[in-house]
C-alpha cells in the first residue's frame, strides 16, 4: 500500500483536521508503531499536540522492557509519552476480555487527565477478519459479523480506527521501507487464545481466495445492513414505543406485526437502556423473553422484567436487581434515577434512597391510582428513613420528592440509532 494511501487513510479519520490535542495507542507491536508515525506526520503538518500512551498488563516478561523501547522511541520523536500499569486481573473469566477492558478503562482516565477527548488505535482489516471468524465460530448475527465502526465513543473518549481498511502485511511494509522497527508479541503465536487460532485459520483459508481484505469488505457489508435495521428498529419505536415511569412500554399488536428482526432488536435495545449494560444479552435469552410474553407469561432478562399487561408490553428493572441498592438522597441511583426535594432547604440527614418494594407499597395506601403495574413500581425509587418510608414520587406519595431519569425517553429514542 503506497505511502500516499496510508497517509490519505488517517487524513480521512479526521477531515478538516484533527483536534489541539490527540493521543496514540502504541504497545509497541507493527499496526501500532505505523500509526505512531503516521499519526506523527499528520499532527506536525496541522500543528498537533500528540501524546503517546502504552498499557503495560504485567501478565509478561518482556512487556516492561517493550514499553520503554516505545517510551524511547517517542522521545526521539518529541512525543510525549505514558505507560500504565494493570495489575488487577484475578485470574477468572476470560483473560484477554479483562485486559481489553482495563486497557481501555485506564487510557481513558489518563486522557480525561489531560483534557485529551480523542485516542487513535491500530485495529487493521486483519483485526477485522479474525473478529468475523471469531464470531461465526459463535454463530453470531448481523451485529456481531459487522465491521468496527472507525469512530466509538467509551468511557467519554473518541476512539479513532483510521487503518481499518489497511492489512497487517502493508502496514509493516510501510516500517520495513522507513527503516522502524517493532516487538513481536510472544503470545501472537499462543493457540490456547481464540484470536490466535482465528489468525491461522485465516491464513490456511487463504487458497479458497478468503483473505483479511475480503472478511472486511464482508464486515462492511454487514455494519451496512446493521445501519439500516437499526434505522428500521427506530422509526418502529416511534410508532409503538414509550417510556413511563423509567420502563419501555410496547403496543404489543404493532410489535407483533413488525418483522422478527426488528421486534427483537426493540426488545434487546430496550433490555440494554434499563439495565445499563454494556453488552446485549444473549440471543437464546431473549428467545425464552419472546416466547414467554406469546404465552402471557412475565420472563426476566439481566435484571430487567417483561411482563404483558392489557394491550401492552411493559419492561422495567427487575426489583431483585435493585432491591439492594442504596444511596444518598443527592446521588443517582441505579445509574439513572435522581431524586430531588422541592425545598433546597429540607434537611437530609438520615435519608437514603432505595426501591420502593413491597414493604414501601404497603406504606401507599393510594398506589393504584399512579395507574402503574405493581411489579413496575415495586423497582422504581422511593425515600426511606430505616425501614419507614418517606416519599415515593412514582407512587402518588411524593411528599414534594421528584424522581427524574438521567436519560430520559429522547436518549433511549437516539440510543437505537447510536449504538
Amino acid at each position: 500500500m503506497p505511502l500516499a494511501r496510508l497517509t490519505g487513510l488517517v487524513s480521512k479519520a479526521f477531515l478538516p483536521k484533527p483536534p489541539d490535542s490527540i493521543a496514540v495507542a502504541v504497545s509497541g507491536g507493527s499496526d501500532s508503531m505505523a500509526l505512531l508515525h503516521l499519526m506523527h506526520d499528520l499532527c506536525d503538518r496541522h500543528a498537533t499536540r500528540l501524546f503517546a500512551v502504552t498499557v503495560n498488563h504485567g501478565l509478561r516478561e518482556g512487556a516492561a522492557a517493550e514499553a520503554r523501547q516505545v517510551a524511547e522511541h517517542c522521545a526521539q520523536l518529541g512525543i510525549p509519552h505514558e505507560t500504565l500499569i494493570w495489575t488487577d486481573w484475578d485470574g477468572k473469566g476470560n483473560l484477554q476480555a479483562e485486559a481489553r477492558d482495563a486497557r481501555y478503562r485506564r487510557m481513558a482516565e489518563w486522557a480525561g487527565s489531560l483534557g485529551i477527548r480523542s485516542i487513535v488505535v491500530g485495529h487493521t482489516a486483519d483485526d477485522q477478519a479474525e473478529t468475523v471468524l471469531m464470531r461465526l465460530a459463535r454463530r453470531a448475527g448481523v451485529d456481531g459479523l459487522s465491521a468496527m465502526p472507525p469512530r466509538t465513543m467509551r468511557y467519554g473518549i473518541d476512539w479513532v480506527r483510521p487503518l481499518l481498511s489497511a492489512t497487517r502485511e502493508e502496514l509493516r511494509m510501510y516500517l520495513r521501507q522507513r527503516g522502524i522497527g517493532w516487538s513481536d508479541d510472544p503470545s501472537n503465536d499462543d493457540i490456547r487464545y481464540v484470536r490466535i487460532k482465528a489468525r491461522k485459520a485465516l491464513a490456511a483459508l487463504q487458497d479458497l481466495g478468503i483473505d483479511a481484505t475480503g472478511l472486511a469488505v464482508v464486515a462492511g457489508q454487514m455494519r451496512d445492513a446493521r445501519v439500516a435495521l437499526d434505522w428500521q428498529t427506530f422509526l418502529a419505536a416511534r410508532e409503538l414505543a414509550r417510556v413511563t415511569a423509567g420502563a419501555v412500554v410496547l403496543d404489543e399488536r404493532r410489535l407483533r406485526i413488525q418483522p422478527e428482526e426488528i421486534q427483537r432488536r426493540l426488545l434487546v435495545r430496550a433490555l440494554i437502556w434499563i439495565s445499563g449494560s454494556d453488552y446485549p444479552p444473549r440471543r437464546n435469552a431473549v428467545a425464552t423473553l419472546v416466547a414467554a410474553l406469546r404465552g402471557g407469561q412475565a420472563a426476566t432478562v439481566d435484571g430487567c422484567l417483561a411482563l404483558r399487561v392489557g394491550e401492552d408490553i411493559w419492561i422495567c428493572r427487575e426489583h431483585a436487581a435493585v432491591r439492594d441498592l442504596r444511596a444518598d438522597p443527592d446521588a443517582l441511583w441505579d445509574g439513572r434515577w435522581r431524586l430531588r426535594a422541592s425545598d433546597e432547604n429540607r434537611t437530609r440527614d438520615g435519608l437514603h434512597i432505595a426501591a420502593l418494594g413491597p414493604e414501601g407499597i404497603a406504606q401507599c395506601a393510594d398506589w393504584r391510582a399512579a395507574g402503574l403495574p405493581l411489579q413496575v413500581l415495586q423497582s422504581t425509587p422511593a425515600v426511606w428513613r430505616d425501614d419507614t418510608l418517606v416519599a415515593a414520587p412514582l407512587a402518588g406519595n411524593d411528599q414534594n420528592w421528584h424522581a427524574a431519569l438521567e436519560s430520559d425517553e429522547e436518549t433511549f429514542f437516539a440510543g437505537l440509532l447510536s449504538h
